[in-house]
C-alpha cells in the first residue's frame, strides 16, 4: 500500500518537475521577506469594539482609532510600491535601532508599546474622571539589546527580567548602581522570562564615556487594578502607540456621565503619556484621510508637524472635517467638550 503510494508520487514529481520547480519559485517570488514595509491608505475603528468597562455609560456618536494599513515588503509589494502613489516605502533602518536588528525586533517592541499606550491612557483618564486606578507592580521587559551583546548572550526584545544575581528585580535604577559598582568584564547573571519560560544569562559590564553598561535598555510595564474593572480587545497584528490619546478619551467618556461625542463620529490619533502629554506619530497624512473616507466630523491631532501637515492637507483637498490640535489630555478634553457641546 505504502510502496504504491510512494511511487505514485515518485513518477508524478519526476513527470512534472519542471512546473514543480516554477511553482515553487513563484511562490519564493510572492512570499520571501524583504527588509522593507510599505504605508497604504489608512482606516478607522471604533473604540468600543477594544474597550470594555463594567458598568459604563452609553454613547450617541463614537471615538475610533485612525489607523495605517502596513504591508510586509516582499517583491511584489516592493515594486507596487514605486507605481501605486498612496504607497510609501519605508526601510527596516526606519525603524529599528541599529542595523543588526531584525523584524521581529520591531515587531515585539511595537507591541511592548502598545501595552505601554493601553496602561498610559487607563491612568490619564481614570485619574482625570476621578476613579481609581491602583499599581501594584513594575515589570521590566527588554526594549533593546547591543549589537556585541547578541554575539555571546541569548537575550531578545521583550524577555521580561525577573533577577539579577539572584536579587529580585524591583526597581530599574536599583540595577543600574548594581552594575555601576562592578569592574569592567565582571559578569552579571540575569534570570530572564521568554514565552513562560525562565532562564538564565550571562551579561559582561563594559564601560563607555566613565558610565558602566551591560548593554541592555530596559521598558516599564504596570500590573495594575481598575474600578470599575477594564478590559482591552485587541489582534496580535495590531500594535504601537498612536492610539493612546484617543483610548483615554474614549475610556474618559464611558466613566464619565457627559457624553462627549454628542452625536459625533471622532477619529483621533496621537500618543499618551503617563502625565497626560500627547506625542507626535507617523503616517498622520494616510490617517486624516481615512478619517474623511470613513466620514468622521472631527479629527483630533498632535500639534506640532503632525496638526501643521494635517492642516494643509485639509485645506488642499477641502476635506469637511474639523481638526482639535492636542497637546495635553486635560486641554484635549476642554477643547472636545467646546466643539461637541456646540455642534
Amino acid at each position: 500500500m505504502f510502496k504504491k503510494i510512494y511511487e505514485s508520487i515518485k513518477n508524478y514529481i519526476i513527470e512534472n518537475y519542471r512546473e514543480l520547480i516554477l511553482l515553487v519559485g513563484f511562490y519564493i517570488f510572492l512570499t520571501y521577506p524583504l527588509p522593507y514595509f510599505i504605508l497604504v491608505s489608512g482606516g478607522t475603528t471604533d473604540v468600543s469594539d477594544h474597550v470594555e468597562i463594567a458598568d459604563s455609560y452609553g454613547q450617541k456618536g463614537s471615538f475610533n482609532l485612525a489607523y495605517v494599513n502596513e504591508l510586509r515588503g516582499t517583491i511584489p509589494t516592493v515594486l507596487l510600491s514605486h507605481i501605486i502613489p498612496d504607497w510609501t516605502l519605508y526601510s527596516l533602518d526606519d525603524y529599528a535601532i541599529d542595523d543588526q536588528e531584525n523584524v521581529s525586533d520591531v515587531n515585539m517592541r511595537d507591541q511592548l508599546s502598545l501595552q505601554e499606550s493601553l496602561q498610559n491612557a487607563t491612568k490619564v483618564a481614570y485619574e482625570a474622571a476621578k476613579r481609581d486606578f491602583n499599581i501594584q507592580k513594575t515589570n521590566y521587559y527588554i526594549y533593546y539589546v547591543v549589537d556585541f551583546v547578541k554575539e555571546y548572550a541569548d537575550i531578545r526584545v521583550g524577555d521580561k527580567l525577573l533577577s539579577y544575581d539572584g536579587i529580585a528585580i524591583e526597581n530599574i535604577d536599583d540595577y543600574r548602581a548594581y552594575v555601576s559598582q562592578k569592574e569592567v568584564d565582571d559578569e552579571i547573571i540575569l534570570k530572564m522570562e521568554r514565552n513562560g519560560r525562565e532562564r538564565e544569562v550571562k551579561l559582561r559590564v563594559y564601560e563607555e564615556d566613565s558610565q558602566k553598561y551591560t548593554g541592555i535598555s530596559v521598558f516599564s510595564l504596570y500590573d495594575y487594578t481598575t474600578d470599575p474593572a477594564i478590559k482591552f480587545h485587541f489582534g496580535n497584528s495590531e500594535s504601537g502607540s498612536s492610539g493612546g490619546l484617543t483610548l483615554a478619551l474614549a475610556i474618559y467618556n464611558k466613566l464619565t456621565q457627559e457624553d462627549l461625542t454628542n452625536g459625533l463620529k471622532i477619529v483621533g490619533t496621537g500618543t499618551i503619556e503617563k502625565d497626560g502629554t500627547v506625542g507626535e506619530i507617523g503616517g498622520v497624512e494616510y490617517k486624516l484621510k481615512g478619517a474623511v473616507k470613513s466620514k468622521a466630523d472631527v479629527f483630533v491631532v498632535p500639534t506640532g508637524e503632525n496638526y501643521d501637515d494635517a492642516k494643509k492637507l485639509k485645506e488642499k483637498n477641502h476635506y469637511d472635517i474639523a481638526l482639535i490640535e492636542a497637546t495635553t489630555f486635560e486641554e484635549t478634553l476642554s477643547k472636545l467638550q467646546n466643539y461637541t457641546r456646540s455642534n
